[in-house]
């Protein structure tokens, strides 16, 4: 079962995991604190931060998220969005 549903509005987790030693980070570092829409929730896959160091990867579910793109890089013109799959343990209830 998935925590968030199409249109939830959700923050990616400003966490450092890489600081702590050798990590796998599927999740932009330029998008961590950030906020989005989720657009649809794609199923659930195997974890590949777990997959990349032969841990056992349980399913998670992964998402479709839309962020505003001008509040990212505020060069681009307001309106443009881009979309990312973030799997959910990267997001919060924003």
């Amino acid at each position: 079962m998935s925590r968030f549903d199409a249109g939830d509005r959700v923050r990616v987790r400003d966490a450092w995991p890489e600081a702590e030693g050798p990590a796998h980070i599927r999740t932009p570092h330029y998008l961590r604190g950030r906020e989005g829409i989720v657009l649809r929730p794609l199923g659930r896959f195997r974890n590949p931060e777990d997959l990349a160091f032969a841990r056992p990867a349980p399913h998670t579910p992964l998402y479709h998220v839309r962020f505003p793109q001008d509040a990212i890089w505020p060069e681009n013109q307001p309106g443009d969005e881009f979309l990312v799959e973030i799997f959910e343990h990267w997001l919060e209830a924003a």
